[in-house]
């Protein structure tokens, strides 16, 4: 499925996996974000952190009459306030997706997976 954006030279469709794979990306550059979480079930306890080249699998889109909001699975680094981090995230993707793809994101709904203690495991 497709985001469809109008504009006065014509119409651009943009796929779900571009939109979840920029929002992945630019989470990544919050300080306090160690990576993205698998949207799978928590195995026992655990969050699967996903590597580089896995952001958008992170992400979920739902693209609902043309009003697009976002479903984001992120783990946080211990120490940091997790309600800053979140907040944070929300602000740095919808300001990117606004600049990169000039879509409006109704909503980006932040669910925190897990809390890394370390960077080496």
């Amino acid at each position: 499925m497709t985001v469809e954006i109008s504009t006065p030279l014509g119409k651009i469709d943009v796929s779900e996996e571009v939109i979840a794979r920029i929002a992945g990306g630019a989470a990544m550059e919050v300080f306090g974000l160690v990576g993205m979480a698998s949207r799978k079930a928590l195995k026992d306890g655990i969050a699967e952190m996903l590597g580089r080249d896995n952001l958008s699998k992170g992400v979920v889109v739902h693209n609902v009459n043309g009003e697009v909001s976002l479903d984001m699975h992120i783990i946080v680094s211990y120490g940091t306030k997790i309600s800053e981090v979140a907040g944070n995230v929300q602000r740095r993707v919808r300001y990117t997706l606004d600049q990169m793809v000039g879509t409006d994101v109704t909503a980006i709904n932040i669910f925190v997976q897990g809390v890394r203690t370390d960077r080496e495991t």
